[in-house]
């Protein structure tokens, strides 16, 4: 891989005297535990929250949820960018803001789910407005930095798909927490408790501060760019050089896709156990079978990666599930057991994907550099994120209208066979296709191979140590 020649000093060392080790890692997974804590908390409880104890009807908070995400994909722009143009400290660039921004954070998250007797339906319905969009404002403030921080943490490849790892750990245990305990703490004979629901967000609140506290302390930036880079910050230079970055592409390409598809799936799934399988009960065990599985994967990754690459485990892992999801599609009236033991082998392949998606964009970060000679984090991870919050936006609803599709009828007890043989097929089929297409993305289209992303990683480092 050719080097072009530097505009710039991009980076100096800001702390070499301790490695990259276990402190790392951990302080990465309290970052998205505490992200997790709150963010699955208003996922899982919000919306039942609006209904019931605002009095908020559920089209109404529909059009709330896609406006925040519309207005949060831009808020993680303009923040980024922010960022990258500010000074860095004595402790890094990134985790100041996770220090800063935390409190904020968690403080506005609570305030969502005060419920003041006595108001009018339309105070709560602006109340609803105000601080849902305030909370993910602030949210952008800590998530970019602290997804920005990978890529400045170390610059070894295998490095960074650990962090990844444990990145996805913490929003797992998270995922877990809440899981099991959110609905003991919250719901009383069935029905949502505006007193238990407040108390939940403080709990959820005060674990969420402490999280990011560990974060900061535990985390160690040992990259900073160059003042002289930042001088030479401008976003037509930056936009000539992301519309050149093919791996940056390829990449929103293929999460693009897998959103649609985990989105699609999360719907779906709902309506086979309801009405073709006639099994709501097997939800819960195909939700921790796909826990499972992924955890099966995580101990695996890091040797895989070492030996294999990022991509090449990545496409391979996508290719397994979509296999087991054709095998699916194909079988003859597969039984509940069948369905839960094929699908989680196509989550085991899944979570290879999602264990070393994070790694893909330290990487993309890594190839901005290289082809600008700036080294914008903030700005690139937030693009990514920019790019999938406006795709949750688009495709938030594409599970309601490929159940109607099918010709779905909620007024009749029994749906017609071609409709159950539909959902069958939106459940199986289209997750075959889709991976099936991410993984042709990234075998044709991702170009940063094991070989090639050793290379740039070697091409920085002796560009930034010709320049220190």
């Amino acid at each position: 891989m050719s080097t072009p020649a530097l505009k710039s000093d991009v980076h100096t060392p800001i702390d070499q005297n301790r490695p990259f080790g276990w402190r790392d890692k951990f302080g990465y997974l309290f970052g998205d535990l505490g992200n997790d804590f709150f963010f699955i908390l208003t996922s899982s409880f919000l919306m039942v929250f609006y209904t019931d104890i605002f009095h908020i009807s559920a089209a109404t908070v529909g059009i709330l949820f896609l406006v925040a995400r519309l207005w949060d994909a831009f808020a993680d722009m303009a923040w980024g960018r922010f960022i990258d143009t500010r000074k860095a400290t004595p402790t890094g660039k990134f985790k100041p803001w996770i220090l800063r921004m935390s409190l904020p954070l968690v403080v506005s998250g609570v305030l969502m789910f005060v419920s003041i007797p006595g108001m009018s339906d339309g105070f709560y319905l602006a109340w609803a407005f105000v601080t849902y969009i305030v909370w993910g404002t602030l949210y952008s403030t800590v998530n970019i930095p602290y997804g920005s921080m990978a890529s400045v943490i170390t610059e070894d490849p295998v490095h960074r798909t650990t962090l990844s790892t444990w990145r996805t750990m913490g929003a797992m245990l998270a995922g877990l927490v809440i899981g099991v305990l959110g609905p003991l703490i919250v719901f009383v004979d069935n029905k949502i408790s505006a007193d238990r629901m407040f108390m939940a967000s403080v709990i959820f609140g005060v674990l969420a501060i402490c999280c990011y506290l560990a974060c900061y302390k535990l985390s160690t930036e040992r990259i900073v760019a160059s003042e002289a880079t930042k001088e030479k910050m401008n976003m037509r230079t930056t936009m000539k050089s992301l519309v050149k970055n093919k791996p940056l592409i390829s990449i929103l390409a293929a999460s693009l896709i897998m959103l649609v598809c985990t989105m699609l799936s999360g719907t779906v799934n709902t309506y086979l156990f309801k009405d073709y399988f006639g099994n709501t009960a097997a939800l819960s065990v195909v939700g921790l079978s796909q826990i499972v599985a992924t955890f099966l994967a995580i101990p695996l990754a890091k040797p895989l990666v070492a030996r294999f690459g990022k991509k090449e485990i990545a496409s391979m892992g996508m290719l397994i599930a979509s296999i087991s999801y054709f095998i699916l599609f194909l079988l003859p009236e597969p039984t509940v057991t069948q369905y839960i033991i094929v699908a989680g082998i196509g989550m085991f392949g899944m979570g290879f994907m999602s264990i070393v998606s994070w790694a893909f964009v330290t990487d993309v970060i890594d190839y901005h550099e290289f082809l600008s000679g700036l080294r914008e984090d903030a700005t690139v991870y937030a693009l990514y994120s920019m790019a999938r919050k406006i795709g949750q936006a688009i495709a938030g609803g594409i599970g309601g209208f490929a159940i109607a599709a099918v010709g779905y009828n909620a007024s009749i007890e029994k749906q017609s066979e071609d409709t159950l043989q539909g959902i069958f097929s939106l459940a199986t089929l289209v997750p075959g296709i889709i991976f099936l297409v991410v993984f042709l993305i990234l075998v044709f289209f991702y170009p940063l191979n094991k070989q090639r992303t050793n290379q740039l990683s070697s091409d920085l480092v002796a560009r930034r140590n010709k320049h220190l």
